[in-house]
C-alpha cells in the first residue's frame, strides 16, 4: 500500500492512481491533486491530457520526460478553492507544492483555473503567487455617527472603552 503523493493519506490506488487512464475527475480539486501526483511520478502523457485545448499547444510530452528527474515534489499544500464542483464549468484551486532540485528547496504557489472541455475538467492557467484582496479599513472618528446605523455618536455607541 503505497500513500498516494498528493497527500491526501489515501492510497495511489484508491486516490489519484484511478483518474491516470479515465481523465475523469469529478472535480477541479481532484484533478488538481491527480496533476501534482502526475508530476511527482512523472506521468507526462496525463499532465498533457488533462491541459485545456489552448494549453496543449505548447506541452511536449518528450521534452517533459526528458527533463522529469530535475525536480523532486516533496509536497502539497491546498490552500483553496472556488466553484470546480460536480456541477460546475469553471474553478479555482489555489495551492502550494515543494519540491527541490540542484540549487536546493522551492515551492510552487499558485492560483490554477479549471474549465470543463468536453464534460470533464482540465487546467487552463495560472496566477503564480497570487496575492491577497487587499483590505481597506475606514476610521470612524470620535464624533460620527456610529457605522452600526444606531444613530448615536460613535463615543457614545460602539466606540466606548470597554
Amino acid at each position: 500500500m503505497n500513500a498516494c503523493p498528493c497527500g491526501s493519506g489515501k492510497t495511489l490506488d484508491e486516490c489519484c492512481g484511478q483518474y491516470f487512464e479515465t481523465l475523469a475527475a469529478p472535480t477541479a480539486l481532484v484533478l488538481m491533486r491527480s496533476r501534482y501526483t502526475a508530476h511527482v511520478l512523472g506521468k507526462a502523457q496525463y499532465l498533457h491530457d488533462t491541459l485545456s485545448t489552448k494549453q496543449r499547444v505548447g506541452f511536449d510530452v518528450a521534452e517533459y520526460e526528458a527533463h522529469h528527474g530535475e525536480i523532486t515534489w516533496t509536497g502539497l499544500e491546498i490552500r483553496g478553492t472556488s466553484g470546480g464542483g460536480e456541477e460546475d464549468e469553471a474553478g479555482t484551486v489555489e495551492f502550494v507544492a515543494r519540491c527541490k532540485d540542484k540549487d536546493g528547496p522551492g515551492m510552487q504557489h499558485e492560483l490554477s483555473s479549471f474549465i470543463r472541455e468536453e464534460g470533464r475538467w482540465v487546467y487552463e492557467d495560472a496566477v503564480p503567487n497570487p496575492k491577497p484582496a487587499t483590505r481597506t479599513v475606514q476610521k470612524v472618528g470620535r464624533n460620527e455617527p456610529c457605522p452600526c446605523g444606531s444613530g448615536k455618536k460613535y463615543k457614545k455607541c460602539c466606540g466606548r472603552a470597554a
